[in-house]
């Protein structure tokens, strides 16, 4: 399975690509991960929050494929705990899915389009993160999870 985690933006903090960077390093030693960095949409001072999100779905929706499993990080998602999320992860793999797409949104959230071509929406917390750190956390959550399926000491419960 591939799995592709595209976000809108790149970050401003090099401590928060760093981290990125190191679990996406991680959990290429379990499958095929990747990064997709969508651009910030321009003149956002012009644009209403629902432009914005209507044009970086638009952006997001390019990226995506016919077969694609689409997960949004959303604040209406599913919560689970981390040896959940690798049972839901674990589904995926054996249910034959080949690229399973993960997307953080911008500021705004999702467009409706976007929302219409998801298969899932997850959530991390019910406290609200910036989309940027959000990066970080969920890159370590899918290598926790790679871990957790693995029986590797990384995770403690």
């Amino acid at each position: 399975m591939q799995l592709e985690l595209i976000v809108i933006g790149k970050t401003d903090s090099q401590e928060v690509a760093t981290l990125v960077e190191l679990y996406a390093r991680r959990v290429n030693h379990y499958c095929k991960f990747s990064l997709t960095v969508l651009p910030d949409v321009r003149d956002t001072k012009k644009l209403t929050a629902r432009q914005q999100s209507t044009a970086e779905g638009a952006a997001i929706l390019r990226q995506l494929s016919e077969g694609d499993f689409v997960v949004l990080l959303d604040e209406r998602g599913e919560e689970m705990r981390s040896v959940e999320f690798a049972c839901w992860l674990q589904k995926r793999m054996n249910s034959g899915v080949k690229r399973l797409v993960m997307v953080i949104g911008g500021p705004y959230g999702f467009s409706d389009e976007v929302y219409a071509r998801a298969d899932a929406r997850l959530s991390l917390s019910r406290m609200t993160f910036s989309h940027q750190i959000v990066r970080a956390i969920f890159a370590e959550q899918i290598y926790r999870a790679f871990t957790i399926l693995n029986n590797e000491p990384y995770h403690h419960e």
